[in-house]
């Protein structure tokens, strides 16, 4: 064969820049679809933990009427949200029985990372309106600290 004969094979620099191009474009379009997916995500996970606390709030108060738990709160709410996770003494079972509410205080997804689970709840007492929540002496809810609006167009501060 002679050198004329010969055709080497590659790809040429054109050829290189186009795929880089379409590669680029597509990342382009992808990036906005996976920042909305973990949003979404982090969504999902203050619901769930939300709901979490909610609950685990409302049994202490069940527990707390129904004569089961003591409270120091006149409204019957946890003083705290680590009283859920560390437990009260049960009042119908054997000393030194504890009852809990929580394995562990949810985190919000939203908070910076090196905030203490426990402290990156706004809290909302028993005496506080809704619509100017304030902390107090006892927990009867709990919202996000972050003042990002969710997906649905509602500040995460109001779920």
């Amino acid at each position: 064969m002679s050198a004329a004969n010969v055709r080497l094979r590659g790809f040429t620099l054109i050829e290189l820049m186009v795929v880089t191009a379409v590669l680029s474009i597509m990342a382009m379009l992808v990036w906005p679809v996976a920042e909305v997916a973990d949003t979404r995500q982090r969504e999902r996970e203050l619901r769930e933990a939300l709901w979490q606390i909610r609950d685990a709030v409302d049994a202490y108060k069940k527990a707390v009427d129904q004569g089961q738990v003591a409270s120091s709160n006149t409204s019957g709410y946890p003083p705290s949200l680590d009283v859920l996770v560390e437990g009260v003494p049960d009042a119908h079972a054997s000393e030194g029985t504890m009852r809990y509410f929580l394995r562990r205080i949810p985190r919000d997804p939203f908070a910076p990372r090196d905030i203490p689970d426990q402290k990156t709840w706004g809290l909302r007492s028993f005496d506080s309106p809704a619509d100017q929540p304030h902390e107090g002496s006892d927990v009867y809810d709990v919202h996000s600290r972050s003042d990002r609006v969710g997906t649905n167009g509602v500040p995460l501060q109001l779920w």
